[in-house]
């Protein structure tokens, strides 16, 4: 037999899955039964194109085999099975984008249970370890005659080596450690403690669980797909399970949505809306879609289709009646009814996103600080949607300190005459609260959203208005507040200044001007209308070289002392070449008071020092 190490993340993750203190370690029976239950579904499916892979005559089935005397519990399947080569990629190591990450994160922050292994990263095979200190695997891939077996004792290595095995299919047999219910290690070689496992597990699986040999064998599961069956007749635990069983997931679901439709054609769904954000949600490659079934036959495991992208985080099946048997990948991209569905399911899933906005808004609130951003997505995505996922949205306010606050709200606070809904875009809450733009609306008492996030750029380009209020950012054109002006004498004073910051300054900004909203800050950037925030910019220049920078307008405050003082040195025809590092100064500035980087953080620095030490000689 010849001996592998396991791929370094697989090793440190089964050492967390073995010396991790689990409360339920029960869980690897669900866990197995799942894989077992996939491996079924997929030589079904292989079957549809090609027979000779499964005899119409061969029952599909999982079965337990306990034994008391040598403390073992076998479990086979007659799935699809696995060639050696996929025992080696799929049991001896975790090829999962992130992993890594996750298991250094987790030793920093010195948890001692890691139940979000289970679901995040594919490892339930490993949680046999919990209960086993030696696993023996025997597979054959369906098509195939020769067989794997696979051994380990959860020491870091594991032994592969052909084997003979007279049927397709796997069999995992677990040496069972001693029983030590403190730990929480049960018997499970007692058939009464694997039934109670199983039924509180594994009912809904769609195939037969069956335990025993000859006319004492008997089937645990009930097997009924649980989406067909009544919404009063299937508790919320059997809900919770279900929904661990295809998500992998520890916990339990923030929202179920279970629903039939009937008509020109019919289907069943049963969606779920997690908790929490799976870890591959914002990656290119990661898993998304749901399980879509045709007459209760498993016909795509991620079926992307089934449901617009910003809808991703969405988990379940759908059961289609009409759909036919082999239809392809490539025919469901282009198949009306999956069209029909699509729309149909995305409707569902927002009308209970706003459902649960208004009913239970903590709980809303905890699931929009996991997936809110995707929801931001849909606004350019889906029309027909659009006007109800604007209601769901949530922004940081100027009127609600380390809250957030919805649309609606923010227009029923609105003062009276206000005709636009402010906002002010930037990489965190933290650098916008503090933005000089958002001077005279404060001093107002206007209310200015912060729009912090990256999609937040995508959003406004496709959003005029909300309830007829048009939205306006406050670091755009000029200040449409009904305040006093500078007065035009003031601006004709400030008027030498504003030219000569301009020649100074002419590669960086069009325009200098005197400011109407600034009250406190000294000066401040500002776009045109049509220009691109300097977030946006900023993502731009990141995703993809030759973005050109963009010229601004610099605003400057004729009351604040430090553009008076260099008014009065403009005056007295004082060194030009100061006054130029005085400029480059006050660019440097207004770059940094709206949380954008300095062009040339060493000669910025420079020409503060050399400030510092001209003050200390005047």
């Amino acid at each position: 037999m010849e001996t592998k190490t396991f791929g370094a993340e697989a090793k440190q993750l089964l050492d967390l899955m073995i010396h991790s203190v689990y409360s339920n370690k029960e869980i690897f029976l669900r866990e197995l039964v799942s894989n077992a239950s996939d491996a079924l579904d997929k030589r079904r499916f292989l079957a549809l194109t090609e027979p000779a892979l499964l005899d119409k005559d061969t029952p599909l089935e999982i079965t337990l085999k306990p034994d008391a005397a040598a403390r073992t519990l076998t479990l086979s399947d007659n799935g699809v099975g696995m060639s050696q080569q996929e025992v080696v990629d799929n049991i001896g190591t975790i090829a999962k984008s992130g992993t890594r990450e996750m298991l250094q994160q987790h030793k920093k922050d010195g948890k001692g249970d890691a139940p979000e292994l289970i679901g995040q990263f594919g490892v339930g095979f490993y949680s046999a370890f919990m209960v086993a200190d030696r696993v023996e695997l025997v597979t054959r891939r369906a098509g195939q005659t020769t067989a794997t077996r696979w051994v380990s004792t959860g020491d870091g290595t594991y032994g592969i080596e052909p084997a003979e095995k007279a049927e397709v299919g796997t069999t995992i047999t677990l040496h069972l450690k001693p029983v030590d219910t403190e730990d929480g290690v049960q018997d499970y070689t007692n058939t009464a403690v694997l039934e109670d496992v199983v039924r509180k597990h594994s009912d809904f699986v769609t195939h037969p669980i069956v335990i025993g040999e000859g006319a004492e064998k008997r089937t645990l599961n009930s097997m009924k797909p649980i989406w067909a069956r009544r919404e009063s007749e299937v508790t919320e635990r059997e809900y919770a399970e279900f929904y661990r069983h295809i998500t992998h997931d520890w916990g339990s679901p923030l929202k179920t949505i279970a629903f039939k439709a009937e008509g020109t054609f019919e289907y069943q769904a049963l969606l779920f809306v997690p908790e929490h954000a799976p870890f591959d949600l914002y990656y290119r490659d990661g898993k998304r879609g749901l399980q879509l079934y045709v007459k209760k036959v498993l016909i795509m495991e991620q079926c992307e289709a089934l449901l617009p992208s910003y809808l991703r985080f969405v988990r379940g099946v759908v059961d289609s009646q009409d759909l036919p048997l082999n239809v392809s990948r490539e025919l469901l991209q282009e198949n009306r009814q999956l069209a029909a569905i699509r729309k149909r399911l995305a409707k569902k899933v927002v009308d209970s996103l706003v459902q649960l906005a208004e009913s239970d808004a903590p709980t809303y609130e905890k699931f929009y600080a996991e997936m809110g951003p995707l929801l931001k997505e849909g606004i350019a995505a889906d029309g027909d949607n659009k006007e109800k996922l604007l209601t769901l949205l949530r922004f940081g306010s100027s009127a609600e300190p380390g809250k957030t606050t919805s649309l609606k709200d923010y227009v029923g606070r609105m003062k009276e005459g206000q005709e636009a809904i402010y906002y002010v875009s930037g990489e965190s809450r933290q650098v916008v609260e503090q933005s000089p733009h958002l001077e005279a609306y404060k001093d107002q008492g206007f209310e200015v959203l912060f729009f912090t996030e990256a999609v937040d750029e995508l959003l406004v380009s496709h959003v005029d208005a909300f309830e007829g209020k048009a939205l306006r950012s406050v670091s755009k054109g000029a200040c449409d507040l009904k305040t006093p002006e500078r007065d035009a004498k003031t601006k004709e004073e400030m008027s030498h200044l504003c030219e000569h910051l301009q020649r100074a300054l002419d590669k960086h900004v069009k325009e200098v001007r005197v400011s109407d909203r600034l009250r406190t800050s000294p000066v401040c950037l500002v776009g045109g209308e049509e220009d691109m925030s300097p977030h946006m910019e900023r993502l731009l220049r990141q995703a993809q070289k030759g973005v050109p920078a963009q010229k601004r307008i610099l605003e400057v405050n004729p009351e604040h002392e430090q553009i008076r003082a260099l008014d009065r040195r403009l005056k007295e025809k004082r060194d030009d070449a100061v006054l130029k590092q005085y400029a480059e100064l006050l660019y440097g500035q207004a770059l940094l008071a709206e949380g954008s980087p300095l062009p040339e953080p060493a000669v910025f620095a420079r020409l503060v020092g050399e400030l510092v030490i001209r003050a200390e000689h005047a």
